[in-house]
């Protein structure tokens, strides 16, 4: 009786072990690691492909692919599923998000990781000396050309 109970429990164990190495080593193409891309703000590329550096060297077998081309670029490769993560020195629009909602079912999750500074000059042949900043504001915002 003993030995009926010991073979049931080796063959039990034998079973679990030979299931989970099957399920670990026969693994469908389709599992296979893909690259993530990560496309958007020229501002972001530096920081992201050190981002991408580091998170790949904390987890061996993941490639990231970090490519610039501009916040509304970035933003257009989300909307049109050519880029898993979209980096923007700028919010999202609301009909941008509106978009990557109805294409995909889910919602924008916006993570600031950094803030941009901005330096403005005015060459010395300018008739302006200076400018405040609601005056650069108006600038950036097209009321004033």
């Amino acid at each position: 009786m003993r030995s009926a109970r010991r073979n049931k429990w080796f063959l039990i164990a034998c079973g679990v072990l030979v299931t989970w190495s099957v399920a670990c080593s026969s693994r469908a193409p389709s599992d296979r690691a893909r690259a993530v891309t990560v496309k958007g703000s020229d501002t972001m590329v530096i920081l992201g492909q050190r981002f991408a550096e580091v998170y790949m060297q904390r987890h061996p077998g993941t490639v990231i692919q970090v490519t610039g081309g501009g916040s509304g670029t970035g933003i257009a490769a989300l909307i049109n599923g050519t880029t898993d993560i979209a980096q923007s020195s700028r919010p999202i629009k609301p009909a941008e998000a509106e978009q990557v909602k109805v294409k995909f079912g889910m919602d924008v999750v916006e993570t600031p990781v950094a803030l941009d500074g901005l330096a403005v000059y005015v060459h010395q042949s300018n008739p302006v000396s200076e400018l405040s900043l609601a005056q650069l504001k108006a600038i950036y915002t097209g009321r004033i050309t």
